[in-house]
């Protein structure tokens, strides 16, 4: 099949819809498919990385998101069209629609090409989070208008297919992400590297991530000075130097990749993850994967990924004092880490980028042999795991 993933993110950008569609766009060459990416166009001066991918990128004109200049929204154009027309394209996967995304939607059907919208960002919450001129409301019609042009509309975890279907968004499937249980596990754990963050031999608590406002890293300030723990925060954003600021005790490594970043992941003893708008939580699974025991917020995608008492703790959203709580029992019990630990890299082991690749390619599939495109919308239906590509 000739598949064009028309993406809100792409490399270099580093967040969730970033790395999935590039992890989609290399299962899709292993199976013999052939897909297009397009995509915004990075900042000036910004390495694109698309020299050596093994599939062609298409670059459409960008500016910098409102509040957020970090991230590049693309500007739809001609060039979205006649890109799918270059390609011949068959089935149209948008990741994360909103702005590009739109455009990809209404081209798709404007050529009589089904599409699959892949939901993976909550708008609406960062809407309120950022305080910009859209509101939650606002946000939630244009998602809905988007989504129920699309054939089938996939969700990430059972919380956020509720949300969607409360909001009247039809036509959802389940399907989750995959994570890399040979890159990331245990023992990948280093001494070396242990000494070097915790030279006095502290307890390591690590969170993995965009530091932005709707990430909640804040929450991990009092975790931050429980005596013997020391609190690591890999990644980089916006909102860095004021959590510098909030988190004084805190050790900030800056974004880590690959191999240096599974050795991070397996040498800390508890991951926290403080977002509570997370649409999946894909840091957690790596993090189990890693063997770590987990505290999350029980709200979004870590609802379907931590077992409150076996891998982790679930504990109330943006509640400070719960997060310590919670981090302080697992620090005082290292019985309970590893157990914990053991039980997480258990869960997340048959969880192959492979294996839901496969399951994508079978929802592109069912929208191909589905006819006519969407034209009138039909009920909406429910899909959980397993019924996803029937």
């Amino acid at each position: 099949m000739r598949i064009a993933i028309v993406t809100e993110s792409f490399p270099p950008d580093v967040n969730g819809v970033a790395n999935s569609v590039v992890r989609v766009a290399e299962h899709l060459v292993r199976r013999g498919h052939r897909p297009l990416v397009i995509a915004p166009q990075p900042a000036a001066g910004a390495r694109d990385g698309t020299g050596a991918l093994p599939y062609p990128v298409v670059r459409l004109p960008s500016v910098p998101m409102p509040g957020y200049p970090q991230f590049r929204l693309g500007l739809p154009g001609r060039d979205l069209a006649a890109a799918l027309r270059a390609h011949d394209t068959e089935v149209v996967h948008l990741a994360s629609p909103f702005v590009l995304g739109a455009r990809g939607v209404a081209v798709a059907r404007a050529m009589g090409l089904p599409s699959v919208a892949v939901y993976q960002t909550d708008i609406a919450a960062y809407a309120r989070a950022y305080r910009v001129s859209l509101t939650e409301a606002a946000a939630w019609r244009w998602l809905r208008r988007v989504h129920n042009s699309a054939n089938r509309t996939l969700a990430p975890s059972s919380a956020t297919a509720s949300a969607l279907d409360e909001h009247g968004i039809q036509r959802i499937w389940l399907w989750q992400r995959g994570v890399d249980s040979e890159r990331f596990r245990p023992e990948h754990r280093s001494a070396a590297l242990r000494r070097a963050l915790a030279p006095g031999g502290e307890v390591l608590v690590g969170y993995v991530g965009r530091l932005a406002v709707e990430k909640r890293v804040d929450l991990l300030a009092g975790a931050s000075t429980l005596p013997g723990v020391r609190v690591v925060v890999v990644g980089d954003g916006p909102a860095g130097p004021a959590l510098r600021r909030a988190l004084p005790h805190a050790l900030f490594v800056g974004p880590r990749h690959g191999r240096q970043l599974a050795r991070i992941y397996a040498s800390l003893d508890v991951f926290a993850h403080t977002g509570p708008y997370e649409t999946f939580g894909q840091a957690v699974q790596e993090a189990m994967a890693s063997g770590l025991p987990v505290v999350a917020p029980a709200a979004g995608g870590p609802l379907d990924l931590v077992r409150d008492g076996r891998t982790g703790h679930l504990v109330t959203p943006d509640d400070p004092d719960a997060f310590t709580t919670a981090i302080a029992g697992l620090v005082a019990d290292p019985d309970r880490r590893a157990e914990y630990g053991r039980a997480g890299r258990a869960a997340v082991r048959g969880r192959t980028w492979a294996a839901i690749g496969d399951e994508l390619i079978g929802h592109y599939a069912a929208v191909l042999a589905e006819a006519p495109a969407v034209g009138s919308p039909r009920p909406g239906r429910l899909f959980w795991p397993r019924q996803a590509a029937a």
